[in-house]
């Protein structure tokens, strides 16, 4: 082929990109290849830090913690009428305290704004409680928190309810759990702790925890004192059994300033009217402390 005839055939297979294909088989030049015009390789993005619940610091919310019992009419004979709320009755002061801007909270949630700062969240934040186990708590007072999204705490016994008031089962514990309520103890029956030996107080209020928390798979973090009676022996028996702290029946607001073992409570009697329970709960925010020891003969 005459060099004439080789340069046009050259030029042919230039045009053609012939030699840029070959050039990917490594025969000729790289600096022949086109740029890439495809972009460069990103690194994933970082994943976003969690958001944090609370602060450093510990929360100042003071709070009213306020004690039921039978959410039910009292029973003919019965030996406390007054802890008897019937059900319409208990839905009005829910409907009050919500038209007033309080929202129900656990003690767990209070704790946690006193050790962590975690907000309770808008509103007034108050404690709803409900002592012994009375299944009229389940089937009265449960309905009336749903619709309001609300949570109750369950201070429940685990024997000694007479059969005329009706304890909870476990399948109807399990529905409060599922509810969101939070379950708590009053011990093993209700039993004056005082004038236990120490071996009966053990046995009361460690027992109790032990088996709750076996049987439903939760913290059961504080201690209901029974008719919110209470001294030394019993707060340091309380406080080896693991619980975070106890509630008492002495009425005040309760704070992180208070003892977290003697938290003063409002026991809600029957034929209280929403208004009326509205004034009781603003009265008692300037209560004294409860005291160090509450003993049998007080009101």
């Amino acid at each position: 082929m005459s060099l004439r005839n080789a340069g046009a055939v050259l030029a042919v297979l230039v045009a053609s990109g012939a030699l840029a294909a070959c050039g990917s088989s490594g025969s000729t030049s790289t600096a022949a290849r086109a740029p890439s015009t495809s972009a460069p390789p990103t690194r994933p993005a970082r994943p976003k830090p969690p958001v944090a619940h609370g602060t450093r610091h510990p929360g100042d919310a003071k709070v009213p913690i306020l004690m039921y019992h039978v959410i039910n009419p009292p029973v003919a004979g019965v030996k406390y009428p007054g802890l008897y709320v019937p059900a319409p009755e208990f839905a009005a002061q829910m409907r009050a305290l919500k038209a007033a801007g309080w929202h129900a909270v656990t003690m767990n949630q209070l704790r946690a704004n006193w050790t962590r700062g975690v907000p309770l969240g808008p509103g007034k934040p108050i404690v709803l409680s409900f002592d012994n186990g009375y299944a009229s708590q389940y089937t009265n007072a449960l309905p009336v928190l749903k619709r309001l999204g609300w949570v109750g705490v369950e201070n429940i016994q685990l024997t000694g309810l007479p059969a005329s008031q009706g304890g909870l089962t476990a399948p109807q514990v399990r529905g409060l759990l599922a509810g969101g309520w939070e379950l708590d103890t009053q011990g093993m029956s209700h039993a004056e702790l005082t004038t236990l030996s120490s071996g009966q107080l053990h046995t009361e209020v460690v027992t109790a925890r032990d088996l709750l928390r076996q049987r439903y798979g939760v913290p059961v973090n504080w201690f209901c004192y029974p008719s919110g009676h209470y001294d030394a022996s019993v707060i340091a028996e309380v406080k080896a059994a693991g619980f975070v702290g106890s509630t008492t029946v002495v009425p005040g607001w309760a704070s992180r300033a208070d003892s977290p073992y003697t938290l003063p409570r409002l026991r809600v009697l029957g034929g209280t009217s929403p208004p009326a329970l509205l004034a009781q709960i603003a009265s008692a925010e300037s209560s004294y402390p409860p005291p160090p020891e509450y003993l049998p003969g007080h009101a």
